[in-house]
């Protein structure tokens, strides 16, 4: 995060003289400081931009029909996430300060004595590495996080969302979303990693988080048995102990708590939409659920909405 860090002060804390004089670029204040807005500033942006084109061009707007689909629920969940975003900041902040001031084992090209081959090598290596590392310990964090005496403090709040939108990849529990994120942190402090490549795989991990909530279950047929994407998360979201994950099923597999899909299955929680033709039984308002071409969970039963709403209703 030096880099970032250097570029901030370079074109707005030293430009336009935000701190005291006395404060020079080098003071652990003032960096610390400076990183919690840093990643609350990045974070704003990377989410609304990437969550919103995914809303307008992927996420499937009959979803919001779906009678798990709560009241008022993108809007929760994009308070949610901006409200967790600052708190954990504080704790970013303090773990990136470390990296600035020289305590990680990130390090650049020329510091290495590196060309050719060997710096693709070193790039292959960095990446498979985090990437194997990552999804290893996040596997067994999310795992802990649905723990009797843990989720229903921590993680229960993320899984308030049944069916979800882009908006809710980030809406998380404060400690939630530092627990599953520490992973990418921790690891620059154990193994060497290019600055470059950790800022890139910081910046697709939060992309990758926010594709599988978008409810978009393709992915290519060969790679549906070993990727763990938005048709398993979507499941992870209706079923709770199944397809813990990042981005592979192997630790699923390992773990036993893989599943197969609904979707790779023939079903779909578009099966279960709600008619917008509401009508009045016995004083109460009832909707009945659509039943597509395939039969859902929901199958074509009757669902009172007025029940669902006060069982789901979020208080904004």
């Amino acid at each position: 995060m030096d880099i970032v860090l250097g570029v901030a002060d370079r074109y707005v804390f030293t430009k336009y003289q935000v701190y005291p004089d006395a404060w020079t670029e080098d003071y652990w204040l003032r960096q610390f400081l400076s990183l919690y807005v840093i990643v609350n500033v990045l974070f704003v942006i990377s989410y609304f931009f990437a969550a919103s084109l995914c809303y307008i061009f992927v996420f499937d707007k009959r979803l919001k029909r779906h009678p798990f689909f709560l009241k008022n629920q993108i809007r929760h969940e994009i308070k949610m996430s901006l409200l967790s975003c600052i708190q954990q900041a504080v704790l970013f902040a303090a773990i990136m300060l470390l990296e600035v001031r020289g305590f990680s084992k990130l390090y650049m090209y020329e510091d290495s004595d590196t060309i050719g081959y060997t710096t693709w090598f070193l790039v292959a290596r960095d990446v498979i590495g985090m990437v194997a590392f990552s999804d290893s310990a996040i596997y067994w964090i999310h795992r802990w996080l649905h723990h009797r005496l843990v989720y229903k403090h921590i993680h229960k709040q993320h899984h308030m969302y049944k069916i979800t939108s882009p908006f809710a990849s980030h809406a998380f529990h404060p400690l939630d979303g530092f627990a599953q994120s520490l992973p990418y942190h921790v690891f620059p402090f154990l193994f060497p990693i290019h600055k470059y490549v950790y800022l890139v795989l910081l910046f697709l991990v939060n992309m990758w988080t926010i594709s599988v909530h978008d409810g978009d279950t393709r992915v290519p047929g060969p790679l549906k048995a070993y990727i763990n994407g938005t048709a398993h998360h979507t499941d992870h979201h209706l079923y709770y102990n199944y397809n813990y994950g990042q981005y592979f099923t192997l630790w699923d597999r390992i773990g036993n708590s893989y599943r197969t899909p609904m979707v790779f299955q023939g079903k779909s929680p578009l099966d279960d939409l709600v008619d917008e033709n509401c009508k009045e039984v016995d004083g109460k308002e009832e909707a009945t659920v659509s039943k597509g071409k395939l039969h859902g969970s929901l199958g074509s039963r009757p669902v009172n909405r007025t029940k669902m709403t006060q069982a789901n209703q979020i208080t904004i």
